[in-house]
């Protein structure tokens, strides 16, 4: 049995911890110990308006049971308050959830660019936000986490959500990259795409499914990958209703042609079912096994 997974005396952010996954969130890791930050500006589902009272509830439950909390109201998008809030209370951070989050679901010939410019300035400008205003005090103690929320919508595309997709998979990106940049100072940073019946699904899955799929079924991952315990970064995680399954890319062997005598369309088409080909695919953890093949190529043809 592994020891006990304990935040105390740790500091976390959860973004959009008024309800759903955030407010899962935020309630286990108070449960597990941490003083935790819960933000949300309370706004709708499409990112209007604002409402105190979501976070003020979090943190009255949170408080009740023994824990420690804090509400702020400010918006994702002023990251910078949030951290100053967090410090100014607590006095350090050592972890971020980014889950904050709205939908704008149109069909691509129907989207407006506020559509584009609203889903995009709360996902990824304000992820970017937190993270950017958290990362120097995790640089300077030597220590962090970061979970971003990215979405299966992300990873495999999804009808009417090509605002949603493009936020959700960037998401994915800066994990990548932070999780290079902070490894050095052991800030670990992975990301979710998680499935869960929360206010932002409901209408989009079956009401039969809709009730099994807690929010709380999700929040486990999250403290887990949050926690001291995890060495883990740069990883997604597929998670929802009691399951969770590890996601990495996947790339043909492909085909090689001659640099220096260079080809046409045609040799790529009468190549393509090779280029195509999956047997024996390769799995590139970094931008240097990623050019394995094309570099083994010019190899092969180097004079």
């Amino acid at each position: 049995m592994s020891a006990a997974v304990s935040f105390q005396d740790q500091v976390v952010i959860v973004t959009g911890a008024g309800g759903g996954l955030g407010r899962a969130h935020a309630l286990l890791f108070a449960k597990h110990g941490a003083k935790v930050v819960v933000n949300d500006l309370g706004g709708s589902t499409h990112g209007e308006g604002a409402n105190a009272s979501a976070a003020d509830k979090v943190v009255e439950e949170i408080r009740a049971a023994g824990g420690t909390a804090i509400a702020n109201h400010d918006s994702v998008t002023d990251g910078d308050k949030i951290v100053a809030h967090a410090i100014a209370e607590f006095g350090r951070i050592d972890v971020v959830v980014n889950n904050a989050g709205i939908l704008r679901d149109k069909t691509f010939h129907k989207m407006e660019d506020a559509d584009w410019d609203l889903v995009y300035k709360v996902h990824v400008e304000g992820a970017y936000k937190v993270t950017r205003a958290a990362w120097p005090y995790m640089r300077e103690q030597g220590y962090g986490r970061v979970i971003f929320t990215a979405s299966t919508s992300g990873i495999y595309g999804n009808f009417g959500q090509s605002n949603y997709g493009m936020a959700k998979l960037g998401l994915y990106g800066l994990t990548r990259t932070l999780a290079i940049e902070g490894r050095k100072n052991n800030i670990m940073v992975n990301a979710i795409a998680p499935t869960g019946g929360t206010r932002m699904t409901e209408g989009l899955i079956p009401p039969q499914v809709f009730e099994q799929l807690k929010p709380e079924l999700v929040s486990p991952l999250v403290v887990y990958l949050a926690s001291n315990a995890c060495t883990d970064t740069s990883g997604l995680f597929e998670v929802g209703g009691g399951w969770i399954g590890k996601v990495r890319w996947e790339r043909s062997l492909g085909a090689g042609f001659d640099p220096r005598e260079g080809f046409s369309p045609e040799d790529v088409a009468d190549h393509w079912q090779q280029i195509c080909d999956f047997e024996g695919a390769a799995h590139p953890a970094d931008n240097i096994e990623a050019l394995k093949e094309m570099m083994a190529n010019l190899q092969k043809y180097a004079i």
